[in-house]
Order: C-alpha cells, then structure tokens, then sequence
C-alpha cells in the first residue's frame, strides 16, 4: 500500500491557521474528534500544529467540542 503524502508539506504550508476552520473541519470526525493521522497521511509535525490549532478554534468557539 501507498503512503500518503502530507498535505501542508506539499502545498508548502508551514503554519495552520485556527482560523482558517474549512481547513480544519476536513481533519475533525462527525464526533468531533481529531482524525489519526494514519487515515490523513498528514506527517508528524504538521499534526501536532494541527491538533493545537483545532484546541484553539475549539477555545474560541469556531469548531465545536463535540459533534452535535
């Protein structure tokens, strides 16, 4: 099986906006929960920018905590 490819390495995107919540919404579930990043192929440093940066859209209240 293929290894999927970061998506911020390619596009050359060094820092995730929390604001930017189109973005982030493609790596939050339906529960709200944040997506491995097994079945995103992001790599490891941009998943951790990442996470923080749906937290900190979670804080200010521009994705929710849960699904519903």
């Amino acid at each position: 099986m293929r290894q999927k490819q970061c998506t911020f390495c390619s596009k050359n995107i060094q820092e995730v906006d929390f604001r930017d919540v189109g973005l982030l919404k493609q790596y939050v579930s339906a529960q709200g929960k944040i997506i491995d990043p097994r079945h995103t192929g992001v790599c490891a440093k941009h998943q951790r920018r990442l996470a923080h940066a749906i937290k900190r859209a979670r804080h200010l209240a521009l994705l929710p905590y849960n699904g519903i």
